[in-house]
């Protein structure tokens, strides 16, 4: 979906992963303009903010921001866009994995022929389906676990 608010353009999509929601929104800056403001952040070209928080700020690792920015990288788009991120729910890596599927959905809606074939080569488009199991009423407590049944 395509937003104009402003003259600010925007590139949004939705990434999920097991009880994680990323709302990612791709900010187009012009050349004229070195940063733009989103709400009251003033955010450069090729920066990334998760939560209202620029990523170093974040406790993301080295190899986690690498992998966030993957999508970025191969279709070379590291510094066109100001990334903003807005991740509810889940643990880190669940988090992680939907920040990724959200920036790679809305590098689709930016050039969908182009980048399509390399987000995919790179399963970076699929959405990873795996959910927590839901505990079983009468278990005695997880959602696998059988009751103990009596010896004598």
């Amino acid at each position: 979906m395509v937003k104009k608010i402003k003259n600010l353009t925007y590139y949004e999509a939705i990434g999920r992963r097991k009880q994680s929601v990323a709302r990612v929104r791709l900010y187009l800056v012009k050349k004229s303009a070195t940063e733009t403001l989103v709400g009251k952040l003033k955010i450069k070209a090729g920066e990334i903010f998760i939560n209202s928080k620029p990523i170093d700020e974040t406790s993301f690792k080295a190899y986690k921001k690498k992998f966030l920015s993957q999508a970025l990288v191969l279709t070379k788009n590291e510094d066109r866009f100001a990334v903003s991120i807005i991740v509810k729910g889940g643990g880190t890596t669940g988090q992680l994995d939907a920040m990724v599927h959200g920036i790679s959905r809305a590098l689709l809606l930016v050039d969908n022929d182009g980048y399509r074939p390399l987000l995919k080569a790179n399963g970076l488009l699929t959405r990873d389906p795996r959910k927590k199991e839901t505990r079983k009423v009468g278990t005695g407590g997880k959602a696998r676990r059988m009751k103990q049944s009596p010896k004598r």
